[in-house]
């Protein structure tokens, strides 16, 4: 989980397992490395499972967005905003573009949620609501069963918050109101 990383070097939080009190949290980070990118993250088991969407993500059922499973981050880097100084993996500019909570959608048989959810990735499918500021209703997670390892497609289920505005219009982080290039300054 923190492998990659020089903590001496970079201001990331290096964290430890931990869980919400109450829900259990998502975080939309908008990341201008490489490449910008956004990188998707849900609180299983007291870490983030985190998953990179080129793209960013999408509030229309048709647009389909690839999602790359990458390695779990700490719980406390939900509230990471900052820069990633050059020479760190993962070096450039973040922002909180989305937070909040989410459930999952198909509670069925659920007493125990994170056994589910644990099920669940292991299967290839995951189900769930976010209620996040700009990403709310059902979405789901998909493994692709191709030659690359960790595919995913991130998908809108039609429900009543979809839409096809783009909401990556919304550009501004939903903690500090900054954008990535006010942030940067």
């Amino acid at each position: 989980m923190n492998t990659k990383r020089n903590f001496n070097a970079t201001t990331e939080p290096e964290g430890a397992i931990k869980k919400s009190i109450t829900e259990l949290v998502f975080v939309m980070q908008k990341h201008a490395a490489s490449n910008l990118h956004y990188d998707f993250r849900l609180e299983v088991d007291g870490v983030l499972k985190s998953w990179v969407i080129p793209k960013g993500p999408s509030m229309n059922p048709a647009d389909k967005r690839l999602a790359i499973m990458v390695e779990d981050h700490p719980y406390d880097y939900k509230d990471f905003e900052g820069i990633i100084p050059e020479g760190n993996y993962g070096a450039g500019t973040v922002i909180i573009w989305d937070n909040g909570s989410y459930t999952l959608a198909d509670k069925e048989g659920a007493d125990n949620i994170e056994k589910k959810l644990k099920s669940d990735l292991k299967e290839g499918h995951l189900s769930f609501i976010l209620n996040g500021k700009k990403l709310k209703g059902e979405f789901a997670l998909v493994e692709l069963k191709t030659k690359e390892e960790n595919t995913w497609l991130l998908i809108k289920k039609n429900d009543q918050y979809a839409s096809d505005e783009d909401v990556l219009e919304q550009d501004k982080s939903v903690i500090s109101n900054r954008t990535l290039e006010s942030l940067e300054k």
